[in-house]
């Protein structure tokens, strides 16, 4: 009997398994790194990967694979990867998802499941991943057949970058992995945004040039392109002083002249008064999602939005006109509108400038011991070069570092003003040093944000990371204790016990080191990164000033007249 037309072609249709077929996606996504605490759900997926291209890097916890995954999102502009099983292991990814999400990082969360065609064990461990996650996530989704995994994953990519990036999960259930399939791997196309109407940029022009105190707000989205060039452009030829969030450092180099710092606290500092001087905010990249840099209030200021996205409108945030499209392209065609510097008074503002600069230099060479803030972001700017990395906790430090911290180039200073975890400093830190092993890296963490990741330290260990950990040690949750006394309320119940923190290190195969005097720490500093490795430095710190100097003191300045 002489076969159809029909059944020879399927015949000769190549079946691949699934598991198989995802990992070719994901080699054609040009994923390089998934980083993974697995489990028998994933025991496909894990075989699949033996003999491809991508790397797989175990981690000590989930969050630490999440955290790892999300940096390198937000430090290449391509989506992470990170995997998971079900149940506790998915669970704990909510964390970096959230980070992810909150932070405009693209992030790509693969989990397994039980299978889900027949049951073998009831409902043991089995939880509604793909709800539990749809709320802080782009999109979320279980895959049900091996034929759609290239379209899920071509989705899923496209979804986590696309403007405004953020987390994604993608559910493989283990009875789907291992089946068979015919579909084919999808080629990525590159991805283009719209570019801003002649319209909207003539109007944004002629509002910036009938301004007479203009400022310009450096947001963490300027942070995600390849912005740098035209806004630096766009600044020197209007001649219009900029001022960051604290995920917008380095974008624009902070020593330019024309800086007039970082919004490190959302109001009451010394450089809200040359904001509240302002008359128009030009506001590019910055959301609501981070904390707010200002307060609008209705009858005040100017804001012209200009971002990938329409504003999303909030109490504090409802700029009066919108420049949308292709951030660099915007700026570009607003400079090119503008033609050159605007007739604006920048008098008032380089005064502020002035102020300011004087008062960070207070305390950098402050001697006393356990290290002040103002001592430590001195110290640690010496030994930084242009491009070496900082990565933050999070922590009362952080505000120091954000305001006295200078970044000359973008994505310098990593840290979280949107989600502001605990504990993802040093993973952070990590895949700045997996990325860039030519550069310093430094991990700056609080004891209590470190030890909720500490493990990841035989991760940066095993990798032959160049890395070293800064652990600010007060025995404490130093911020909460500190906000704690500035209300008002009796010392109580924020203090804790510390490991040996030298020995701790040493017992991954770390150096540690412990600072004994403020004259101390570059030499240690030195030491630790000329060595190479992975090196701890326990330093203990005195947050005594927080209250003296971003409290009492800011409540007692007058803005200059």
């Amino acid at each position: 009997m002489t076969a159809t037309n029909s059944e020879t072609n399927n015949q000769s249709e190549t079946t691949v398994k699934a598991s198989d077929l995802f990992v070719k996606a994901l080699e054609a996504e040009g994923v390089e790194y998934i980083f993974a605490v697995p489990g028998e759900e994933n025991l496909d997926m894990v075989e699949s990967l033996r003999t491809s291209n991508i790397k797989l890097i175990l981690t000590r916890h989930e969050q630490g694979a999440g955290f790892m995954a999300s940096t390198y999102g937000r430090l290449t502009g391509k989506a992470g990867v990170c995997m998971a099983t079900l149940g506790p292991g998915a669970t704990n990814l909510a964390t970096p998802a959230a980070y992810a999400q909150l932070g405009g990082m693209p992030l790509i969360m693969l989990t397994g499941q039980k299978p889900i065609k027949k049951s073998k064990q009831g409902q043991f461990q089995i939880i509604d991943i793909v709800e539990l996650f749809a709320p802080i996530c782009k999109m979320s989704k279980q895959i049900v057949h091996g034929d759609t995994i290239p379209a899920l994953v071509r989705e899923a990519f496209r979804t986590a970058v696309e403007e405004r990036p953020g987390a994604v999960l993608l559910e493989l259930p283990e009875d789907i992995a291992e089946e068979d399939c015919t579909a084919h791997v999808m080629t990525p196309h590159e991805r283009h945004y719209a570019v801003a109407g002649d319209t909207v940029l003539s109007e944004a022009a002629a509002l910036i040039k009938a301004a007479k105190m203009p400022l310009i707000l450096v947001g963490a989205g300027a942070n995600r392109k390849n912005a740098r060039k035209a806004l630096s452009d766009f600044v020197h030829s209007t001649g219009i002083p900029f001022f960051n969030t604290q995920m917008g450092k380095g974008v624009i180099d902070e020593r330019s002249e024309l800086c007039l710092g970082t919004a490190a606290l959302s109001d009451g500092d010394y450089l809200h008064c040359a904001i509240d001087r302002a008359d128009l905010i030009i506001n590019v990249g910055h959301d609501v999602v981070e904390k707010p840099p200002f307060f609008m209030e209705e009858g005040g200021k100017t804001v012209i939005h200009v971002n990938y996205k329409s504003a999303q409108v909030d109490q504090v945030y409802f700029p009066q006109i919108e420049v949308v499209g292709d951030l660099a392209a915007s700026i570009t065609g607003l400079k090119d509108k503008i033609g050159g510097p605007v007739n604006c008074d920048t008098s008032y503002f380089e005064k502020v400038r002035k102020e300011i600069e004087s008062h960070l230099i207070e305390g950098a060479d402050d001697p006393r011991f356990p290290v002040i803030p103002q001592r430590l972001v001195a110290d640690t700017r010496k030994v930084m070069g242009d491009k070496d990395i900082i990565a933050l906790d999070n922590g009362i430090y952080k505000l120091w570092y954000a305001r006295n911290y200078k970044a000359y180039q973008p994505n310098t200073v990593l840290l979280d003003n949107a989600l502001a975890t605990m504990g993802a400093g040093l993973p952070s830190a990590m895949m700045a040093a997996m990325l860039y092993p030519e550069r310093r890296i430094m991990a700056i963490c609080g004891d209590g944000g470190f030890m909720m990741n500490s493990q990841e330290l035989e991760t940066a260990v095993r990798l032959g990371l160049n890395l070293v950990v800064t652990v600010l040690n007060d025995g404490s949750y130093g911020m909460i204790r500190w906000k704690q006394a500035a209300v008002g309320f009796q010392d109580y119940g924020l203090e804790f016990g510390n490991p040996h923190f030298v020995q701790y290190a040493q017992s991954y195969g770390a150096t540690g080191h412990r600072v004994e005097s403020a004259d101390d720490l570059i030499p240690t500093f030195e030491k630790a990164f000329k060595a190479g490795g992975v090196h701890l430095v326990d330093l203990p710190v005195d947050y005594s000033e927080n209250q003296k100097v971003l409290i009492d003191e800011l409540a007692e300045k007058a803005c200059l007249i």
